[in-house]
Protein backbone atom coordinates (compact mmCIF):
# COMPACT_ATOMS: atom_id res chain seq x y z
CA UNK A 1 0.00 0.00 0.00
CA UNK A 2 1.91 3.15 -1.55
CA UNK A 3 1.42 6.01 -3.84
CA UNK A 4 -1.30 8.49 -4.08
CA UNK A 5 -4.61 7.92 -5.85
CA UNK A 6 -6.01 11.70 -6.74
CA UNK A 7 -9.04 11.41 -7.87
CA UNK A 8 -11.36 13.91 -10.00
CA UNK A 9 -15.00 15.29 -10.22
CA UNK A 10 -14.80 18.15 -13.00
CA UNK A 11 -17.73 19.57 -14.91
CA UNK A 12 -15.28 22.21 -17.10
CA UNK A 13 -12.11 20.52 -16.64
CA UNK A 14 -10.87 22.96 -14.41
CA UNK A 15 -10.94 20.56 -11.07
CA UNK A 16 -8.60 18.35 -13.32
CA UNK A 17 -5.91 21.26 -13.80
CA UNK A 18 -5.80 21.63 -10.10
CA UNK A 19 -5.75 18.23 -9.79
CA UNK A 20 -2.61 17.96 -11.90
CA UNK A 21 -0.65 20.62 -9.91
CA UNK A 22 -1.04 18.99 -7.13
CA UNK A 23 -0.32 16.10 -8.13
CA UNK A 24 3.32 17.63 -9.75
CA UNK A 25 3.90 18.75 -6.19
CA UNK A 26 3.65 15.08 -5.00
CA UNK A 27 6.62 12.63 -4.08
CA UNK A 28 7.54 9.20 -5.59
CA UNK A 29 5.35 10.86 -8.82
CA UNK A 30 5.45 7.14 -10.74
CA UNK A 31 3.16 6.03 -7.57
CA UNK A 32 0.63 8.99 -8.30
CA UNK A 33 -2.54 7.85 -10.28
CA UNK A 34 -4.81 10.22 -11.16
CA UNK A 35 -8.34 9.93 -12.69
CA UNK A 36 -11.75 10.74 -13.27
CA UNK A 37 -14.77 9.20 -10.95
CA UNK A 38 -16.00 8.03 -13.97
CA UNK A 39 -13.08 5.65 -14.27
CA UNK A 40 -12.68 4.81 -10.35
CA UNK A 41 -14.07 1.78 -9.93
CA UNK A 42 -10.91 0.05 -12.30
CA UNK A 43 -8.79 0.76 -9.19
CA UNK A 44 -8.73 -1.04 -5.71
CA UNK A 45 -8.45 1.97 -3.31
CA UNK A 46 -7.08 -0.47 -0.72
CA UNK A 47 -3.61 -0.43 -3.14
CA UNK A 48 -3.05 3.40 -2.27
CA UNK A 49 -2.00 5.02 1.16
CA UNK A 50 -3.27 8.51 -0.16
CA UNK A 51 -6.16 9.30 -1.29
CA UNK A 52 -6.74 12.68 -2.39
CA UNK A 53 -10.68 13.79 -4.11
CA UNK A 54 -11.42 17.35 -5.70
CA UNK A 55 -14.54 17.73 -7.00
CA UNK A 56 -16.35 21.42 -8.56
CA UNK A 57 -19.72 22.67 -7.90
CA UNK A 58 -22.37 22.98 -10.50
CA UNK A 59 -25.84 24.51 -9.43
CA UNK A 60 -25.06 25.09 -6.07
CA UNK A 61 -23.91 21.21 -5.39
CA UNK A 62 -21.43 18.55 -5.82
CA UNK A 63 -21.81 15.60 -8.13
CA UNK A 64 -24.35 12.70 -7.02
CA UNK A 65 -22.12 10.37 -8.30
CA UNK A 66 -19.57 11.49 -5.67
CA UNK A 67 -21.69 10.94 -2.98
CA UNK A 68 -22.38 7.71 -4.12
CA UNK A 69 -18.95 6.74 -4.26
CA UNK A 70 -17.94 7.96 -0.84
CA UNK A 71 -21.27 6.15 0.15
CA UNK A 72 -19.76 3.16 -1.27
CA UNK A 73 -16.23 3.42 -0.30
CA UNK A 74 -16.79 5.13 2.89
CA UNK A 75 -15.15 2.47 5.01
CA UNK A 76 -11.84 2.73 3.00
CA UNK A 77 -11.96 6.17 3.00
CA UNK A 78 -12.03 6.16 6.51
CA UNK A 79 -8.74 4.38 7.09
CA UNK A 80 -6.89 6.23 4.72
CA UNK A 81 -5.37 9.57 4.42
CA UNK A 82 -8.48 10.93 3.13
CA UNK A 83 -8.07 14.36 1.74
CA UNK A 84 -10.98 16.11 -0.36
CA UNK A 85 -11.10 19.70 -1.93
CA UNK A 86 -14.31 21.92 -3.16
CA UNK A 87 -13.73 23.99 -6.59
CA UNK A 88 -16.41 26.60 -6.31
CA UNK A 89 -16.94 30.14 -8.01
CA UNK A 90 -18.05 31.05 -4.13
CA UNK A 91 -14.70 30.77 -2.70
CA UNK A 92 -13.80 33.77 -4.77
CA UNK A 93 -14.92 35.81 -1.65
CA UNK A 94 -12.97 36.31 1.04
CA UNK A 95 -15.19 35.16 3.85
CA UNK A 96 -16.08 31.58 2.08
CA UNK A 97 -12.37 30.76 0.96
CA UNK A 98 -11.67 28.13 3.93
CA UNK A 99 -13.14 24.86 4.58
CA UNK A 100 -14.47 26.77 8.11
CA UNK A 101 -16.93 29.17 5.63
CA UNK A 102 -17.35 27.30 2.37
CA UNK A 103 -21.00 26.59 2.78
CA UNK A 104 -20.35 23.52 0.34
CA UNK A 105 -17.42 22.32 2.15
CA UNK A 106 -20.29 22.87 4.81
CA UNK A 107 -22.93 20.88 2.46
CA UNK A 108 -20.45 18.16 1.78
CA UNK A 109 -19.56 16.89 4.92
CA UNK A 110 -23.19 17.29 6.48
CA UNK A 111 -24.19 14.96 3.22
CA UNK A 112 -21.50 12.88 3.08
CA UNK A 113 -20.76 12.13 6.62
CA UNK A 114 -16.96 11.71 5.36
CA UNK A 115 -14.47 13.18 7.65
CA UNK A 116 -11.56 13.81 5.61
CA UNK A 117 -7.74 14.29 7.19
CA UNK A 118 -7.26 17.48 5.29
CA UNK A 119 -9.79 19.82 3.88
CA UNK A 120 -9.14 23.03 1.32
CA UNK A 121 -11.72 24.99 -1.17
CA UNK A 122 -10.73 26.64 -3.89
CA UNK A 123 -12.33 29.30 -6.38
CA UNK A 124 -13.05 28.04 -9.98
CA UNK A 125 -13.49 29.62 -13.18
CA UNK A 126 -16.24 30.51 -15.29
CA UNK A 127 -15.75 29.96 -18.31
CA UNK A 128 -18.79 31.82 -20.44
CA UNK A 129 -17.53 30.93 -23.68
CA UNK A 130 -17.37 27.84 -22.93
CA UNK A 131 -20.65 27.16 -21.95
CA UNK A 132 -23.80 26.25 -24.01
CA UNK A 133 -26.71 28.47 -23.97
CA UNK A 134 -28.74 27.38 -21.08
CA UNK A 135 -25.93 27.41 -18.58
CA UNK A 136 -24.27 30.37 -20.11
CA UNK A 137 -27.23 32.48 -19.00
CA UNK A 138 -28.04 30.62 -15.86
CA UNK A 139 -24.47 31.31 -14.84
CA UNK A 140 -24.44 34.67 -15.74
CA UNK A 141 -27.60 35.16 -13.67
CA UNK A 142 -26.21 33.73 -10.60
CA UNK A 143 -23.17 35.68 -11.30
CA UNK A 144 -25.64 39.24 -11.26
CA UNK A 145 -26.92 38.19 -8.18
CA UNK A 146 -23.73 37.46 -6.09
CA UNK A 147 -22.16 40.43 -7.74
CA UNK A 148 -19.61 38.60 -9.83
CA UNK A 149 -19.18 39.29 -13.70
CA UNK A 150 -21.66 38.78 -16.12
CA UNK A 151 -19.72 40.17 -19.44
CA UNK A 152 -20.32 36.40 -21.42
CA UNK A 153 -17.60 37.38 -23.90
CA UNK A 154 -14.93 36.33 -21.28
CA UNK A 155 -13.60 33.73 -19.15
CA UNK A 156 -12.63 34.23 -15.28
CA UNK A 157 -10.61 32.37 -13.49
CA UNK A 158 -10.63 33.30 -9.46
CA UNK A 159 -7.98 30.11 -8.57
CA UNK A 160 -5.69 31.16 -6.13
CA UNK A 161 -2.52 29.24 -7.78
CA UNK A 162 -0.27 29.57 -4.67
CA UNK A 163 -2.98 28.49 -1.75
CA UNK A 164 -3.11 25.62 -4.12
CA UNK A 165 0.70 24.95 -4.24
CA UNK A 166 0.55 25.54 -0.64
CA UNK A 167 -2.16 22.85 -0.07
CA UNK A 168 0.01 20.83 -2.12
CA UNK A 169 3.01 21.06 0.05
CA UNK A 170 0.82 20.50 3.04
CA UNK A 171 -0.50 17.53 1.19
CA UNK A 172 3.14 15.99 0.43
CA UNK A 173 4.78 17.28 3.89
CA UNK A 174 2.14 16.33 6.29
CA UNK A 175 0.31 13.00 5.28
Amino acid sequence: MSGSLIIYSSTDGHTKTICERIANFLDNKDEIKLISLDEVEKFNLSDFAKIIIGASIRYGKHSDKLYRFIKINKEVLDKKQGIFFSVNVVARKLEKNTPNTNPYIKKFLKISSWRPKKLAVFAGRVDYPNYNFFDKYIIKFIMFITKGPTDTSQSYEFTDWSKVDNFAKEIRENT
